[in-house]
């Protein structure tokens, strides 16, 4: 098969996760950049990378990459290249563009001219151009701009990726479904490993972590802007959605616990894994994270706390962050504990000493992921108690 060209945008900080994954489903000659991953692979690598990446934003297939100077190079550029061939002008479009050190001065009117060739493109060879469609366009084109260079992809995903389909409620605050699975990968989590998140809102960690127990493929729900490409396969499509269903596995009960304090944000997290038929693979309890007890001896914690904006809000969170990391300590001893804020005031509040400190990228919104290794000490006396007690390695400030 022919090796073309693709890009996969991600999440800020998951780069190298994405990385993994993608080799794992085929993909060849891989580098990372920031914010996403350049590969290349044939139609069966990017169909599998949108039905099956659980890390991707979205799968792009570059269609040109040439010097440009000016936006009549864009054009001419654009204008030269064989629409027609990759789909018909019955389907709307909408142009995206990105730069980075970019010398025109105006991205706006660059982007207009990227649609106006391919509209004159197609008003050329089809006599109709199609229609723009900022909202809910069929056909989605990429366009990237750095100092010299000019790329253009046709985005082969349509939604984004991180758009599975399953969540019904998604709470105040949600983080991105593909964040959350970047996440358990650098988590070190693995079907079988107990899992809490005491916070669990919406519930999304549980869903992706239900999936992946499961052997569901993420894009099994959904349906892909490629479907609509003259150059598609059907009949490997389904030989890919086939072999995906043929490896998932029952939906029964696992190790993956969720606890929140408010029922309403719990009713939303079963509503999203009963849309789904995951409900029987989760456990969910209403329950205050500072009263909980540990669910099994060992296991990894994956929780994304509430984020005060308001100073009524700050100042509660400054009361729970001690409180957190002391229950941490007393009945999480042998968990791993990850912790993912964007609050500047958790990291030094917990009273914990944090192992890593990874940067992460919920949308705009810089954030850290903390990783708190609550491993049992050796047995010793406790000064103020009577008897053995069994301390935590994990120090406070």
């Amino acid at each position: 098969m022919k090796s073309l060209y693709f890009f996969a945008p991600c999440p800020r900080g998951l780069e190298s996760v994405l990385t993994t994954e993608l080799s794992q489903l085929g993909a060849t000659t891989i580098q990372a950049s920031q914010g996403g991953v350049a590969f290349q692979g044939s139609w069966h690598t990017c169909y599998r990378a949108n039905l099956e990446s659980r890390i991707a934003s979205r799968i792009l297939w570059q269609v040109t990459s040439q010097r440009y100077f000016n936006e009549a190079d864009i054009y001419n550029i654009t204008h030269t290249l064989p629409w027609h061939k990759w789909f018909g002008p019955d389907l709307s479009i909408r142009v995206n563009l990105a730069a980075i050190k970019c010398p025109l001065r105006s991205l706006d009117f660059a982007t207009l001219r990227i649609k106006d060739a391919i509209c004159d493109a197609f008003r050329n060879t089809c006599g109709q151009r199609p229609n723009v469609d900022t909202a809910n366009p069929a056909i989605r084109i990429h366009g990237f701009l750095d100092a010299q260079t000019f790329t253009l992809y046709l985005d082969t995903s349509g939604e984004a990726l991180f758009k599975r389909g399953l969540r019904k409620n998604a709470g105040e605050a949600p983080i991105r479904e593909n964040l959350a699975a970047g996440i358990l990968h650098l988590a070190g989590w693995q079907p079988g490993i107990p899992l809490l998140d005491p916070m669990c809102g919406s519930g999304t960690f549980l869903l992706e972590a239900a999936q992946m127990a499961c052997c569901i493929a993420p894009g099994s729900g959904r349906h892909f802007a490629f479907e609509k490409f003259k150059l598609f396969d059907a009949v490997l499509w389904d030989q890919l959605k086939h072999a995906a269903r043929s490896q998932q596995r029952p939906l029964t009960p696992r190790p993956i616990f969720g606890n929140d304090l408010y029922g309403y944000a719990l009713a939303h997290a079963r509503n999203n894994l009963t849309a789904t038929g995951l409900i029987d693979v989760v456990s969910l309890k209403q329950a205050n994270v500072l009263e909980i007890a540990a669910p099994a001896a060992s296991g990894i914690i994956v929780t994304n706390p509430p984020y005060g904006m308001r100073i009524g809000e700050q100042q509660a969170l400054a009361q729970l962050y001690p409180k957190l990391g002391d229950v941490l300590k007393r009945k999480f001893s042998g968990w791993n504990a990850y912790i993912f804020t964007a609050d500047p005031l958790l990291p030094k509040s917990i009273r914990l000493t944090a192992s890593r400190r990874i940067p992460l990228f919920n949308g705009a919104l810089e954030c850290r992921l903390l990783e708190y290794k609550m491993v049992a000490g050796s047995m010793r006396k406790d000064r103020t108690n009577a008897g053995n007690t069994v301390q935590s390695n994990a120090t406070t400030h």
